[in-house]
């Protein structure tokens, strides 16, 4: 005998998730991080993998975790006086917790708002060199 229980249908939110995750490319959007982030977690993937995006806005609040493969090509990195201010050094010896990790990606153009960087001490040494910041305004409150 078969199970005749109906299958729940998938939400209209679910489906736009799943429909997110599988895209490959994104151009000129705005990309919420920590929402991606979330939906690559929800459908079992712990980083996210083999994405391009062209001329997009990557909005945070986050910490991304820049893994093998990933490149970043003539982006503007942040609004800083100096790229170091948009890096973190990780000082354990294991998975960092609290990333959104992004492996064999590729980011053209694009402009980061509100997000950090953070990965091997190669990487943030290179990353440390890129001159695509915008200035912070001289004179602004800090929050």
């Amino acid at each position: 005998m078969t199970d005749q229980t109906p299958t729940p249908a998938m939400s209209a939110e679910e489906a736009a998730g799943r429909a997110l995750v599988a895209r490959t490319s994104f151009e000129k959007e705005a990309v919420w991080l920590p929402s991606l982030a979330v939906q690559h977690w929800n459908a079992g993937q712990t980083a996210i993998d083999g994405k391009t995006f062209t001329d997009c806005l990557i909005e945070g609040p986050a910490v991304m975790a820049v893994m093998n493969g990933t490149v970043f090509d003539s982006c503007t990195m942040g609004t800083t006086s100096d790229m170091r201010n948009l890096l973190y050094r990780p000082v354990g010896r294991d998975r960092m917790a609290g990333v959104v990790g992004v492996s064999n990606c590729r980011f053209v153009r694009c402009r980061f708002a509100q997000v950090g960087f953070t990965g091997s001490d190669e990487l943030l040494d290179e990353l440390a060199g890129i001159q695509t910041v915008t200035a912070a305004a001289s004179g602004s409150s800090r929050a």
